[in-house]
């Protein structure tokens, strides 16, 4: 078996988010436009059609999100981007043609069988009646997909990336990235809040409240009882639960202590912006970084994966360097 013939196979059985095919109602159809030339790569003609065709799932999302400058903005770079991927398809397929490799049309048959069974549910009438509904022939769908099988064989075919990373690569992207391999530290938090502006005269007396609540709570009150009672906190009716919260969610101040106290504990009066505040952590999780170990492999698949990219992005610069490309 060649090795082209391997990459259709592995492209083959890797298409797992194939093209969807969508019965669509006549309001859903777009109405008929002139077309005419978008490209031309080395004699070979890119319709305004075949743009359309490419963008237009993505366009309806764009239509349900924006409007207006913003819209149209979203649309000319949605288009910019087709024919840009029409361009490099087409370039693909030439270097195919150019080097005289031929798919067997078996393969091409296995993926429409694939799509029947995994889109249609097995019913090859509902698929042809829709290739019919969107103004497609089989035999037109069929070579849509053989070329989608040469440029994805090509691909692989051109992309001899190394399989192995170096340690010392995957020990720089760990330093470089700890962030990617840190949960999210968390903490369960109460808090009663009580109010020095309410009454700037009477601002002494609410620091002398502020203290008998931490009394109370020092005696063994509930917090949730103590919070429902004295709390000016939004979450007073919860007992001054906030849930679980991360870093950032809370003043500065109030954060510094409320991360660093330990779980159960309750906290001293902090006067902070003329008010006073009493937490307590519940529960806290997170923060932990995974070892070197233990992401090793997750690293060198991503760096792998990064160096085919960049391979592949070369060898399809060197050749549109060499093509002839004419964009209208």
């Amino acid at each position: 078996m060649s090795n082209l013939m391997r990459s259709c196979l592995a492209v083959l059985l890797a298409a797992g988010a194939l093209t969807p095919i969508c019965s669509l109602t006549g309001a859903e159809q777009a109405p008929t436009v002139v077309d005419g030339i978008a490209a031309v790569v080395n004699g070979e003609v890119i319709t305004y059609s075949q743009v359309r065709a490419l963008s237009a799932p993505q366009e309806r999302m764009l239509r349900q999100q924006y409007t207006g400058d913003e819209l149209a903005k979203k649309l000319t770079q949605l288009s910019e981007l087709a024919v840009k991927d029409l361009i490099d398809r087409r370039l693909v397929i030439q270097a195919f043609k150019k080097e005289s490799f031929e798919i067997p049309d078996h393969l091409v048959d296995m993926r429409v069988q694939q799509i029947i069974r995994e889109s249609f549910g097995g019913d090859r009438n509902t698929f042809v009646k829709t290739l019919e509904a969107q103004n497609y022939t089989l035999g037109e769908f069929k070579e849509k997909e053989m070329e989608k099988i040469i440029v994805g064989a090509m691909k692989s075919h051109n992309v001899k990336s190394n399989s192995v990373v170096s340690p010392t690569k995957i020990e720089e992207y760990y330093r470089k990235h700890r962030d990617e391999f840190t949960s999210k530290e968390q903490i369960k938090l109460r808090m009663i809040m009580i109010s020095g502006h309410k009454d700037t005269a009477n601002a002494p007396a609410q620091k002398e409240l502020a203290e008998e609540v931490l009394g109370k709570l020092a005696s063994g009150a509930e917090f949730d009882q103590m919070a429902q009672m004295y709390s000016e906190d939004s979450t007073k009716d919860n007992g001054g639960d906030w849930g679980w919260i991360e870093r950032k969610t809370l003043a500065e101040p109030l954060e510094k202590f409320a991360f660093n106290m330990p779980v159960g504990r309750i906290s001293n009066i902090i006067d902070y912006a003329g008010n006073y505040y009493i937490l307590k952590v519940e529960d806290k999780h997170g923060g932990s970084t995974k070892s070197l170990n233990e992401v090793r492999g997750d690293i060198e698949k991503k760096l792998v994966q990064e160096q085919a990219q960049e391979i592949q992005e070369r060898w399809l610069a060197s050749l549109r360097q060499k093509a002839y490309i004419k964009q209208f």
